[in-house]
C-alpha cells in the first residue's frame, strides 16, 4: 500500500468495491461479481491512467462522500451523477484532480442507477480469489462501503487520459432493448416460448439488483411444469420461475439454478441491465 487514501464520509443507498470480477469460478461455486456497467467501469479508469482490471467504486444513486489523504486524480462514469470536487462542480466522463484533504460527492443521477468512480492507483484493498470485488450474494471479497473507512489506493499506473468520447448511445441511458439468444430449455416453455417472451412489454421491478434484474409483466406460459435439477447458469441467463415473469441474472447470480433458461442477453446489451430503474420499460429481441 502506498500510504494514499480515501477515507469515506458517507456512501448513499450502497456503495462497493469493483474490478473485473471472478470468472472462472463457477465450477467450485463462486459466483463473478465485477462491474456491472463493464463499458462505464473500464472507461473510468482508462481516464486516470489505470489499467482496466483495476478496482474501482460502483455507487448506487449517487449519494458518495470521500476525502482524499494526498493529491490525485479520479473520474466519474456511468450514471450521469452532479459531481463536486473540492467544493466545485466538476464534469462527469473527464480526469479531475483531487487536492489532498478535498472532498469529492456525488448527488443523485437523473437518469440510469450506477456511477464509477476511480482513482489513479485503484482501490487497493485485498483481494479474495483474484479480485477485489465485493459479492453481495455469498459475502465474498471487501465488505460494502460503510462511513468511517479508510481504502488504501495503490501506486498510479500512468499519467490521466484525455477526455473520450461517449459512446452511442451515451452510457447510463439505456434503451431497454435488450438483444437475446435463445436458450437452452426452450422445450420447458413451448415451442412460441422465445417468440411469446420476445413479443412482451416489460418493466423492472422493484428487487432489481446486483443478482438479477426481475422483471414485472404477463407470465410467460410454461409446458412443463415438472421440476428441472440444478443445472450452471451463464451471466445473461433469462431464468423463468414459477411465477412466469423473467429474471436476467446478473453479476452476482448464483452459479447454478433450477428454473428453465428461455433467451440469453448478448453480452454488448448487459451494460444497460446495471442502469435501469424500477419502472423503467424492457423488451427483448432476437440477436443477429
Amino acid at each position: 500500500m502506498s500510504g494514499r487514501a480515501l477515507e469515506v464520509l458517507a456512501t448513499g443507498p450502497l456503495c462497493t468495491v469493483q474490478d473485473q470480477g471472478r470468472p472462472g469460478l463457477a465450477h467450485l461455486g463462486v459466483p463473478r461479481a465485477g462491474a456491472l456497467d463493464r463499458p462505464a467501469a473500464d472507461l473510468a479508469n482508462r481516464l486516470v491512467g489505470n489499467p482496466s482490471g483495476a478496482a474501482l467504486l460502483e455507487v448506487v444513486l449517487g449519494g458518495l462522500e470521500v476525502r482524499a489523504t494526498a493529491d490525485t486524480w479520479v473520474a466519474v462514469t456511468g450514471a450521469p451523477a452532479p459531481v463536486a470536487v473540492g467544493g466545485r462542480s466538476a464534469a462527469p466522463g473527464r480526469a479531475e484532480r483531487l487536492p489532498a484533504g478535498a472532498v469529492l460527492r456525488l448527488g443523485a443521477p437523473g437518469a440510469g442507477v450506477r456511477s464509477y468512480v476511480a482513482v489513479a492507483g485503484g482501490i487497493d484493498v485485498a483481494p479474495v480469489l483474484g479480485s477485489r470485488s465485493t459479492d453481495t450474494l455469498a459475502g465474498v471479497g471487501p465488505p460494502v462501503l460503510a462511513p468511517g473507512q479508510r481504502l488504501g489506493l495503490g501506486p498510479p499506473a500512468g499519467p490521466p487520459a484525455p477526455v473520450e468520447a461517449p459512446a452511442v448511445p451515451p452510457r447510463g441511458t439505456p434503451t431497454g432493448v435488450l438483444r437475446v439468444h435463445p436458450g437452452p430449455r426452450l422445450e420447458r416453455l413451448g415451442p412460441q416460448a422465445f417468440a411469446e417472451l420476445c413479443a412482451t412489454a416489460y418493466v423492472v421491478g422493484a428487487e432489481a439488483d446486483r443478482v438479477g434484474l426481475r422483471l414485472d409483466g404477463p407470465p410467460l406460459t410454461r409446458a412443463d411444469a415438472g421440476e428441472l435439477p440444478s443445472e450452471g447458469m451463464v451471466l445473461g441467463s433469462v431464468q423463468v420461475p414459477p411465477s412466469g415473469r423473467p429474471v436476467v441474472f446478473l453479476a452476482d447470480h448464483p452459479p447454478t439454478g433450477g428454473y428453465p433458461v428461455v433467451a440469453v442477453v448478448d453480452p454488448g446489451d448487459l451494460w444497460q441491465c446495471a442502469q435501469l430503474r424500477p419502472g423503467e420499460p424492457v423488451r427483448f429481441t432476437r440477436a443477429r
